[in-house]
């Protein structure tokens, strides 16, 4: 998808962050975004799947919205997330607040080029990798950086907020 512009995209570029774009058919039956990203492109790039993270966006007792990135493979701890976002409680937050805050839909939320920069914590896992995969902004559209360039761009905390 040369040419392929989206606001996660931009971040990087005007950041002038060093990333590759990859683009994978999506199936709009699928509601299983992230095993579809891992499926379409873990293989293909001799990745392992735990380098291929989705964003989830989380509501906190506080009422306010934040993000967690964390390995497709893996659960989100919603206490582990609450409490290294400093709340004591977290719930996964509507699916419409999620896609108007962040100006993405679900599926193709970046946790990059967010309508507004939310809170974030990104699992520690990530550090153990030179290149993890998130989503670009689009579904089928996934950006390859170095994880401390995704926790520096997205302000985010890092903890051990997966769960196998």
């Amino acid at each position: 998808m040369a040419g392929a512009s989206t606001p996660a995209i931009r971040t990087l570029a005007q950041a002038r962050v060093a990333h590759r774009v990859h683009v994978y058919k999506h199936d709009p039956r699928t509601d299983s975004y992230g095993t579809e990203a891992v499926d379409a492109l873990a293989a293909e790039l001799g990745l392992a799947a735990e380098q291929i993270f989705k964003t989830l966006v989380i509501e906190l007792t506080t009422g306010s919205l934040a993000v967690a990135v964390l390995p497709v493979p893996n659960t989100l701890s919603l206490k582990a997330a609450a409490a290294a976002l400093g709340a004591s409680r977290a719930s996964m937050a509507d699916k419409t607040r999620a896609e108007k805050t962040t100006g993405y839909v679900l599926g193709g939320i970046s946790p990059l080029g967010q309508r507004k920069l939310l809170p974030t914590v990104v699992d520690a896992s990530a550090l153990s990798w030179d290149r993890v995969l998130c989503s670009a902004g689009r579904r089928g559209l996934e950006i390859e950086l170095g994880p401390a360039d995704l926790v520096r761009l997205t302000s985010a905390v890092t903890a051990p907020v997966a769960s196998v």
